[in-house]
């Protein structure tokens, strides 16, 4: 018995001391890319780790900038359980003979790319070569809206959903089905798989129309979990009295198992652990379905990131694995989508949809930035005239048809104030002009030696993300 205590305390011994080594002599970043669906957090990834192996294009990025990043090689990732992300396909699609935009996010992945690094400052005269490890962690943007349902019960869950989607036609369906329902009477399985079903198609429409709250994420990316009770519940109104397996009692056990056995576990595993995070936004997207998907969009992020444990962590707690976000990126993406002129603009209206939840984030220490980018630049820029005038358009290849095409997608307004005051107030449509958004295929590239695929201010991103534990 003392000689088994022994051992695991020597193993106890021996793991902190690893521990500890690896993050003085081979720091470990932990990089959580997140956002909504179409936001691009695949090729946000897939065009950083390139651009990172291939450096002539990130001038912003000092270490890369100064010759102090000597090298850069994929290695296994330490999580063993977890899907590797499948940088080389995903590469191979934006930038192959026939480029096309990879497959979106369907379940987790990781990846780790490790740099050699010469210290900056006086420093590099003393020290020699160190490694830093760069582990990036990829969540399905469905996943994410769950955190949200965290800290709400199911009454309070069924409440605000029902509220929020009585509007909206692609609801009608489902919205019938729950009013014709009875939440006290005996639950009737057919009777909720019925409603689950209405509720995931709802879902699968308010996705499509541009709408971010599609919670529970589940629903659209069932995985192993498909056609089980976890997933088999909807929002009811709360009757006045329901008895022991009434259909809204039901409905609430399961959504209590949902929050328990799915959302509790995946917060835990994965994003507890994050020590920098990219926030990537569609804002152009939500801005041209119109008010209603910008303020959805505006309250979905805030209940993300009401989930994260944002601000410094202690150097100790650190070192021993007690993580919190240290820095916060929020990017727009798709910016290549607009005139460079407009690009400021944009960079406000996301600063301004998401105030609420960056000062709590500022508040408690933790670094954030907000700004615009493309993670791979498919279009370039032309003046075009107009009446006597010109516009500033971006020039790209359709994905809808493969035709050169030239977009002005609409002036943003310099006061962000102009789009979300309608918003908030619930506005129908924009009532003083039109945003326009095309999809645009990758273009063609040929890449010299050490360089990477073109982007727009992905190098400022790294920069903010990562250059502070590359000095």
């Amino acid at each position: 018995m003392i000689g088994t205590i022994a051992d695991g305390v020597a193993r106890g011994v021996e793991q902190a001391i690893a521990s500890v080594n690896g993050a003085l002599f081979e720091p470990v970043i932990r990089l959580g890319v997140t956002g909504l669906s179409r936001a691009g957090k695949t090729v946000f990834i897939t065009a950083l780790v390139a651009n990172l192996m291939d450096r002539a294009r990130m001038p912003q990025l000092q270490a890369a900038a100064q010759g102090r990043i000597v090298s850069a090689w994929l290695q296994p990732q330490p999580d063993d359980t977890v899907p590797r992300f499948d940088y080389e396909a995903h590469l191979g699609a934006m930038t192959g003979p026939a480029p096309h935009w990879p497959d979106s996010t369907r379940a987790i992945s990781e990846l780790r790319l490790s740099l050699k690094v010469r210290p900056a400052g006086w420093l590099s005269g003393l020290a020699g070569l160190r490694t830093v490890h760069l582990d990036i962690i990829d969540y399905p943007g469905e996943w994410l809206l769950d955190l949200a349902l965290m800290d709400r019960p199911y009454a309070t869950w069924a409440e605000e959903t029902l509220a929020r989607i009585a509007a909206r036609p692609m609801a009608a369906d489902f919205l019938r089905a729950a009013a014709a329902a009875d939440p006290a009477a005996r639950l009737d399985e057919p009777v909720a798989q019925g409603l689950a079903a209405r509720f995931t198609a709802y879902l699968t429409a308010a996705r499509a129309a541009g709408f971010s709250d599609c919670t529970p994420g589940r629903f659209l990316l069932p995985g192993e979990l498909a056609g089980s009770p976890v997933l088999t519940f909807a929002p009811l109104p709360k009757p006045e009295a329901a008895r022991r397996g009434a259909l809204w009692r039901e409905m609430e056990r399961r959504y209590d198992a949902y929050r328990r056995e799915v959302v509790r576990p995946f917060f835990r595993t994965h994003f507890a652990r994050i020590d920098r995070q990219v926030v990537l936004v569609d804002a152009l997207g939500a801005i041209h379905a119109g008010p209603q998907a910008v303020e959805d969009m505006r309250r979905a992020m805030a209940g993300i990131l009401a989930a994260f444990r944002p601000g410094r962590a202690s150097w100790l707690a650190d070192l021993l694995g007690a993580r919190r976000v240290e820095r916060i990126l929020f990017a727009a993406t798709k910016a290549d989508h607009l005139h460079h002129s407009q690009h400021g603009r944009l960079t406000a209206i996301m600063e301004a949809m998401l105030r609420e939840a960056r000062d709590r984030a500022d508040f408690t220490g933790a670094k954030t930035m907000a700004l615009s980018l493309a993670s791979l630049r498919a279009t370039v820029e032309e003046t075009v005239p107009q009446g006597g005038g010109t516009l500033d358009c971006v020039r790209g290849t359709l994905l809808s048809t493969g035709r050169q095409a030239a977009m002005y997608p609409g002036e943003l307004p310099a006061d962000p104030g102009a789009l979300l005051i309608p918003a908030r107030d619930g506005a129908a449509r924009w009532l003083d002009a039109d945003f326009a958004v095309m999809g645009f295929a990758p273009a063609r590239v040929t890449l010299k030696p050490g360089e990477g695929p073109p982007h727009i201010r992905l190098d400022r991103a790294a920069e903010f993300l990562i250059g502070d534990r590359l000095a």
